[in-house]
């Protein structure tokens, strides 16, 4: 790619978005645009956009890599979505002209083939694996012991470190406190979160856990895991570093 200019790749899945229960658009040629690193934005080609669902609103949103963008709001039967939808028609990037995107939280419901995807599109090239082991992982905060387990699932995510998924009987719940703290994962599904408390000063949303996961993240079901980034976390004995992330 040229310097400065943003990833686009065709994508393989057929991909739909609904606003109040009706069908906005429908493509097996969607393109996979990465306006941030972390995840694409799905565009759709306007042949499989419903266009008479889309209002011109006169307003233009600028990027520095994709060019003015046109706003459109989205009208469905029940509701409209303010400036929810967006076109590129003189973008730089020639690929990206005849393409509509919508912003994804402004709409109701996404699928991937017959599969509803939460949060944000999935990244291709982002992959999660789930491995039993017999390593034994201690967690430490404040000196104190807060979790030990011989039976950890290990969650290796493409572009995370590794993450501990301990038993939560090998884990010091009296040290736990359960917050209103939601996250979601479209990989994973939606997390609840604990703060923990040793010394009198409470180390707010640093446990989390997954109830109900996804499918494809059903082994940590009922398992809590800890930000290795906030707590010290031992590996059959030896301190491991504390990796720097976003979090």
């Amino acid at each position: 790619m040229a310097r400065g200019r943003i990833r686009v790749e065709d994508g393989q899945k057929r991909i739909r978005v609904y606003l109040g229960g009706e069908l906005i658009a429908d493509t097996t040629r969607p393109k996979l645009v990465w306006e941030r690193p972390y995840y694409p934005v799905y565009y759709f080609p306007l042949d499989d956009v419903r266009m008479d669902a889309l209002v011109e609103t006169g307003e233009t949103r600028r990027s520095p890599s994709r060019g003015d963008a046109d706003l459109f709001d989205v009208a469905s039967a029940r509701h409209t979505a303010e400036r929810a939808a967006y076109r590129h028609a003189g973008s730089p990037i020639e690929e990206l002209r005849e393409m509509i995107a919508f912003d994804w939280d402004a709409m109701d419901a996404w699928f991937e083939e017959e599969e509803e995807v939460y949060v944000h599109a999935r990244d291709p090239y982002t992959r999660v694996d789930i491995l039993q082991s017999s390593r034994n992982i201690r967690v430490d905060i404040d000196g104190v012991t807060v979790a030990d387990s011989d039976q950890p699932r290990l969650l290796f995510e493409t572009g995370l470190p590794v993450r501990y998924y301990l038993p939560k009987t090998d884990v010091r719940f009296e040290l736990l406190t359960p917050t209103d703290t939601a996250t979601r994962c479209p990989y994973k599904g939606t997390a609840r979160y604990w703060s923990v408390n040793t010394t009198g000063d409470a180390h707010d949303d640093i446990v989390w856990g997954y109830d109900a996961p996804a499918r494809e993240s059903q082994q940590i079901a009922g398992y809590v895991s800890f930000y290795n980034e906030k707590v010290d976390i031992y590996v059959d004995g030896v301190l491991e570093e504390k990796p720097k992330t976003k979090f």
